[in-house]
């Protein structure tokens, strides 16, 4: 099974903050990143997961417009900027699903950390704005297949 790791794009700097939008430069960095995952056939997730933020709400819709998939896009509770990334990863474990992950720093660099090497702290994993992580593995065991950062993209 495959986990996908996203990081929001760039998102304009308004309060409040749940209410943030992605800026111009946020969409074009998401409708790249969308053309090179579907040039490389190499992101295929059954479900997209999303934190409530508008930021991540809009990256992921994108995302999927942009890659042309046909898969629900849920919001999951969890995936907020300091929430716990055991309650993220315990869902993981129960679930036979490739999921691609939407959400914010510096919840996704614990949460790759912690399905990596066993332990959020310290972080092992920094996430910059677009970029995607790749991971394989069940349960407690994940391991990293690739990663994506926007400055790859152009």
């Amino acid at each position: 099974m495959y986990v996908y790791l996203i990081r929001h794009a760039e998102a304009g700097d308004t309060a409040p903050d749940h209410l943030r939008r992605l800026t111009k430069h946020g969409r074009d960095q998401t409708r790249a990143l969308a053309k090179f995952l579907r040039r490389s056939q190499a992101f295929a997730p059954e479900e997209i997961w999303h934190s409530p933020l508008v930021r991540a709400q809009e990256t992921a819709a994108l995302l999927s417009v942009g890659l042309k998939l046909r898969v629900p896009l849920r919001e999951i509770a969890g995936l907020a900027p300091d929430d716990d990334p055991h309650r993220i990863a315990r869902q993981l474990a129960t679930n036979r699903r490739t999921i691609a992950i939407v959400g914010h720093e510096p919840q996704l660099g614990a949460l790759a950390s912690l399905l990596v090497t066993g332990t959020p702290e310290p972080v092992r994993f920094t996430m910059k704005k677009g970029a995607t992580l790749s991971l394989e593995g069940t349960g407690r065991h994940w391991v990293v297949c690739w990663h994506v950062s926007p400055a790859l993209l152009g």
